[in-house]
């Protein structure tokens, strides 16, 4: 059983009158049934809370520098019009007792809390967006991971890894861009994808006639998760762990780039899908900027001369940590140079940072 949580808010121009303001509203919480409790707010203004039918619980709160403020949580399966008709008489009377004093008024649509299906996501940046999902497909925690498949009605099945919106059925956009946006030729060419268990680089790639791609991914129920449920992205490709020019080693790629380049393997392109820049410059994240730091270091060891390196970065809003990586490609064992560009992902709803980065 999920809770609602709907919000109300006036933002006035000048501090309202508390005491006839109140006395104005207690006819609509009588109507509903709605028994009141006055709080002591220490001078911070007025604020009362409001328990009805149904399970209903409601906050008033008249700030004292003018803003006031509506809360009401009720029961997923509550009187949906009995719900509309509180907050349309609510914000009616609002307006007749402020009139002249509003300005702004802000209704937002409920909030769903404690859904079996989870609808809320982060962005890169911080911003909470509530995507139209509407059905798990696909949950295992892994050694490594938890993975959630999730339907949405607008991108597709959503590949989401611990909490962080992974890729969607809707997003070849990205794919195109950390592969090189069409501007690379693959024909007959060596490729190396680290990460990509979700299947959509090694199924874009394999179109364009390389002489081999090896692809290192670590978790085996990322890719049992795709095959089965995001087959827009990954087509056939991960139905069988070789193919005509594939190769997929489930393994952890850090030990198969040392051993790559012991060994003098060589890579025309190298195709970094395994995370995106850390989005904290903070010391906690140093091991994540190591980790960074040391694939970078062994990719470039095994990129033929010529060849091309490419990478997520993150969201464009992030330039901190955007201009800590672009440092960190100044301080590599050997000297490169990187060009970058920008993006927009369509499931991320966010401009997306890619790197293509080659030797000096």
């Amino acid at each position: 059983m999920a809770v609602l949580h709907y919000t109300l808010d006036f933002k006035l121009r000048a501090p309202a009158d508390v005491s006839a303001t109140v006395r104005g509203l207690q006819s609509i919480f009588q109507e509903q049934e709605m028994t009141e409790n006055v709080h002591d707010s220490e001078g911070h203004g007025y604020l009362a809370t409001f328990v009805g039918k149904n399970g209903r619980f409601a906050i008033l709160r008249m700030h004292s520098h003018g803003l006031v403020t509506f809360d009401l949580q009720c029961l997923e399966g509550d009187d949906v019009v009995q719900v509309d008709n509180l907050l349309n008489a609510l914000e009616k009377k609002l307006k007749a007792l402020l009139d002249g004093n509003i300005q702004r008024i802000k209704r937002l649509p409920a909030l769903i809390r404690g859904s079996d299906v989870d609808r809320y996501w982060p962005t890169a940046d911080g911003r909470l967006m509530e995507y139209d999902i509407d059905e798990v497909v696909y949950e295992k925690d892994s050694a490594y991971q938890n993975i959630k498949i999730l339907h949405s009605r607008q991108f597709g099945n959503m590949l989401i890894l611990n909490g962080d919106v992974n890729l969607a059925e809707s997003d070849l956009p990205y794919t195109q861009a950390i592969m090189g946006s069409g501007k690379e030729h693959y024909a007959g060419k060596e490729v190396l994808i680290l990460g990509g268990g979700d299947g959509g680089i090694l199924h874009e790639a394999v179109k364009l006639k390389p002489k081999m791609i090896t692809m290192v991914e670590i978790d085996e129920l990322v890719i049992d998760g795709c095959r089965k449920h995001m087959r827009k992205t990954c087509g056939n490709v991960l139905d069988n762990l070789k193919g005509d020019c594939y190769e997929i080693l489930v393994q952890d790629c850090v030990p198969v780039l040392k051993k790559f380049a012991e060994q003098g393997r060589m890579f025309d392109y190298v195709i970094n899908d395994l995370t995106a820049v850390p989005i904290s410059t903070a010391p906690e994240e140093d091991s994540t900027w190591e980790f960074l730091r040391l694939i970078l270091d062994l990719s470039i060891r095994v990129l033929r001369p010529g060849g091309k390196y490419f990478t997520q970065g993150n969201c464009v809003n992030l330039t901190d940590a955007l201009s800590e990586y672009e440092k960190l490609l100044c301080r590599l064992s050997c000297k490169v140079d990187f060009s970058k560009e920008v993006v927009c992902v369509p499931s991320y709803m966010e401009l997306w940072v890619f790197y293509t980065i080659w030797k000096k």
